[in-house]
């Protein structure tokens, strides 16, 4: 196949080459290098134009090897771009050079001799889908030195150069890996919306399979780096309880009772509506939470519709999770989601009163919720503006109502309703006593 076009194989030159790879080798070894390269040339130039791939692919291995085994790296990296250019070469024998030469990576004398051909080999496969996985995995081999010579940025940006996911000849695990080490790097230089574009190109679907739980559990403890970063506490809790839900995590008690630990806390924290709700009533129904007393009994809390005292709940709970690095008091990340979990109890605690009380005085709900009354106003004022609850602040007279106001029509109808009601059960009503007077008139007749 040359240019796109299947060529017909006009001869065989195995016989050729057969016979000239030994007597090249002698020439190099004897210190006649360029004569034996010449050589090879000569035939190759033949083998090509008559379509014979199996052929020119063993003459092009065999210029680099000889080059490689003479030490001439500069040569080597001159004669692949020279072959790689030959007018109407074919792909395959690009292909199996290239293959070649990547070999020959791990054995140069040095790191810029390493660098050099990794830059051959990268202009070389440039732009040219046949040989589109040999550049992405010498791509990802630079990167990798750019990383341990501490240039992050250089690395990531290097990497992100491709568009593995849109590569038709690399496995679906091998594009899941270079996409999932993208992200890593990107999240390694703190670039956390191109983590979040590039998190798209994983379809999840790909994790369901057992021999990919390894990419899984990578993929998801990127995801909750970037979670975290992004303090999508919610988003957090969905990533840990994927990985509890993992068949080898499962397999771990360790394991499992850390990520469903995690999973609980980062649940507290997300912030109330119907999903979240949902969520937590899921988790809490999880057999192997009763397994882990404290976090079951700090779920529990957040189910049940009871009030909690924040004093209380800061020293039944407080020690445990400070000794978690979700809330360690030294990091300022821990501080903060401290007083998230608070505003958290506070929340819970509005919607709670909100449900048992019509109205209620400012001073009493100061009172419940251990706060001032500024503060417990500011905390109403966010769940109603949320529409989590229905509130009307009345500070003259000291009230709140948390009663929803009807509008005439529903007043009516209820009204109307409540009168059909009424009727039915004094139709009702009259009905039964005139039984029972007919029941007893016709018992005094007998």
């Amino acid at each position: 196949m040359s240019d796109g076009k299947i060529e017909k194989m006009e001869k065989d030159f195995t016989p050729q080459v057969d016979a000239l790879l030994p007597e090249t080798e002698s020439l190099a070894k004897s210190g006649k290098l360029n004569e034996a390269i010449e050589k090879l040339l000569s035939l190759e130039k033949q083998a090509r134009n008559a379509a014979d791939p199996t052929s020119t692919s063993r003459i092009l291995v065999q210029v680099i090897k000889l080059c490689r085994d003479a030490n001439d790296w500069k040569l080597l990296n001159e004669q692949i771009i020279l072959l790689s250019k030959k007018h109407g070469q074919l792909k395959v024998a690009t292909t199996k050079m290239v293959q070649e030469a990547m070999e020959y990576l791990d054995s140069t004398p040095d790191m810029d001799a390493k660098l050099e051909l990794i830059d051959t080999l990268r202009t070389v496969t440039d732009g040219k889908i046949y040989v589109e996985v040999e550049r992405a995995r010498i791509t990802r081999m630079l990167s990798k030195i750019k990383e341990d010579e501490g240039k992050t940025t250089e690395a990531a940006d290097i990497l992100q150069e491709l568009q593995v996911e849109t590569f038709g000849s690399m496995e679906k695990r091998e594009k899941t890996d270079f996409i999932l080490e993208q992200m890593r790097l990107c999240l390694a230089k703190h670039d956390y919306v191109r983590t979040q574009i590039i998190s798209k190109k994983i379809n999840a679907k790909f994790f369901q399979e057992k021999e990919n739980e390894d990419l899984k559990l990578r993929f998801y403890d990127l995801m909750i780096t970037h979670a975290l970063h992004e303090e999508q506490y919610l988003n957090v809790h969905k990533h840990y309880k994927q990985i509890y839900d993992s068949e080898s995590i499962q397999e771990d008690e360790t394991k499992w009772r850390n990520a469903l630990e995690r999973s609980i806390l980062f649940m507290v924290l997300s912030p109330y509506d119907n999903e979240q709700s949902d969520l937590l009533h899921r988790i809490y129904q999880d057999q192997k939470l009763a397994d882990i007393p404290l976090y079951h009994e700090l779920a529990k809390c957040f189910v049940s519709i009871e009030l909690m005292r924040w004093p209380r709940i800061e020293e039944t709970y407080g020690h445990a999770l400070h000794q978690t690095e979700v809330f360690n008091p030294s990091t300022d990340e821990g501080k903060k989601r401290w007083k998230v979990l608070h505003d958290r109890v506070i929340e819970h605690n509005i919607r709670v009163i909100a449900k048992y009380y019509t109205r209620i005085t400012t001073k009493r709900l100061t009172q419940l919720l251990d706060l001032n009354e500024k503060d417990a106003e500011d905390f109403l004022s966010k769940l109603v503006v949320s529409k989590t609850i229905h509130a009307r602040i009345d500070r003259t007279a000291g009230l709140i109502n948390f009663q929803v106001k009807k509008d005439a029509n529903s007043i009516l109808n209820e009204w109307s309703s409540d009168i059909n009601s009424l009727l039915n059960l004094v139709e009702k009503t009259c009905h039964l006593i005139s039984k029972e007077e007919m029941v007893h008139s016709i018992a005094k007749v007998k």
